[in-house]
């Protein structure tokens, strides 16, 4: 061996055994993408999941849960997945459909009375007022769980948080809404409508929402960490949000505005099905490798083929940009979906990978937002195509 050579090799080692003295850090190819980010102040913290469809290749935490208590990020890490939420509700309502309980195409009215009427907005009438007129036809199951129906994000009793209705009252909240566009023509993002399909596995199965999805998807996939009121014990492992600082050059600590304060209080907070769930990158990646199977995980069917292809086909029309299925973005290499402080999963059957990307943040200073893509392509370099 050559003297540059015994160098550059003694050069190698000691950068690597400096990395792996860092709080958080492996010397693993996505840890050692992800530490720079975190090194300069951009990222607090995350937890990045790599599976297969049988298997988890690699699970990576870096950086910190409290970036200012310097509290490090472990891979069982809780975190408010916020919209991820909607996917999950999106399958609950498609094993009712596999069961022949409802039709995507059924008017939601057939179920929820209280939407009988329910009238869209026309602008403004000749003398200037607001009007109203009765839609081409009342909205569908399929619309509400595409964004397509011309429901609202909320409603506008959905003050000062959008957890602080029993379901059953926001959904009557919607019903009183008139409509921002005829259904099944546009796109708009909609907490609203997610939560009013959630509401008919209630009425069509007589249970409350929740314990539907305990006992019908969270207990049987072992997500044993998935939860909308997490306890006092899940809380000590709750990543904390983060947010730019006033400057723009570092992190401060923020609080999640959406969601009522103390989070394990059931008494006022209620189970919001389009964002409402709290969850682990573990639990996460078991909902998505039963996809990734088809609908199916150890021995156990979930959802048939025929219900998984609506879910993860685009349903919007091909006028519009926005390319999404039932509660899924679709397109791109793959399905999956994103929540407000920035997490993600994506399922992509190409390439037999999931990837799940856990972090707590409002907002990224300088290059921080690019940290997900890094550890995606990453990934995607690391593992071959799984069988």
């Amino acid at each position: 061996m050559n003297t540059s050579c015994s160098l550059r090799s003694a050069l190698l080692f000691l950068a690597l055994s400096l990395a792996t003295a860092r709080p958080g850090f492996a010397a693993t190819p996505i840890a050692t993408a992800l530490q720079p980010f975190v090194d300069k102040e951009e990222l607090a913290g995350a937890v990045a999941l790599v599976a297969s469809k049988d298997k988890v290749l690699a699970v990576e935490a870096v950086g910190f849960a409290d970036r200012v208590a310097k509290q490090p990020m472990k891979a069982d890490a809780l975190f408010w997945i916020a919209s991820q939420s909607k996917p999950i509700t999106a399958v609950a309502v498609m094993m009712l459909v596999d069961e022949g309980k409802l039709r995507l195409d059924d008017p939601v009215e057939k179920y929820l009375p209280e939407f009988k009427g329910q009238l869209l907005d026309a602008g403004k009438g000749a003398d200037g007022k607001p009007a109203l007129k009765a839609p081409a036809h009342p909205i569908t199951v399929r619309e509400v769980l595409s964004h397509t129906s011309g429901l609202p994000f909320k409603s506008a009793v959905e003050q000062p948080t959008l957890d602080g209705l029993p379901l059953r009252d926001a959904v009557s909240s919607y019903a009183k809404t008139p409509l921002t566009f005829e259904p099944g023509t546009k796109y708009t993002y909609s907490n609203a409508g997610i939560n009013t399909a959630a509401r008919l596995i209630e009425v069509l199965t007589g249970k409350s929402y929740e314990a539907f999805m305990d006992e019908r998807l969270f207990h049987p996939l072992g997500m044993k960490d998935t939860t909308f009121w997490p306890t006092k014990a899940q809380l000590t492992r709750l990543a904390t949000p983060h947010k730019p600082n006033a400057a723009k050059t570092g992190l401060e600590l923020t609080t999640i505005s959406q969601l009522h304060y103390p989070l394990d209080e059931r008494a006022k907070r209620y189970p919001m099905p389009a964002g409402g769930l709290f969850s682990t990158a573990a639990d996460v990646a078991k909902f998505c490798q039963m996809l990734l199977n088809g609908g199916e995980l150890n021995g156990k069917r979930f959802l048939s083929a025929a219900a998984l292809k609506e879910l993860t086909r685009r349903q919007t029309p091909e006028t519009l940009k926005e390319s999404y299925g039932l509660g899924f973005s679709v397109g791109g290499g793959g399905f999956g979906h994103g929540g407000a402080l920035a997490t993600n999963m994506n399922i992509d059957p190409a390439r037999g990978l999931i990837i799940v990307w856990l972090v707590q943040h409002q907002g990224f200073p300088g290059e921080g937002g690019k940290a997900q893509g890094v550890f995606r392509k990453t990934a995607e370099e690391q593992f071959a195509k799984q069988p």
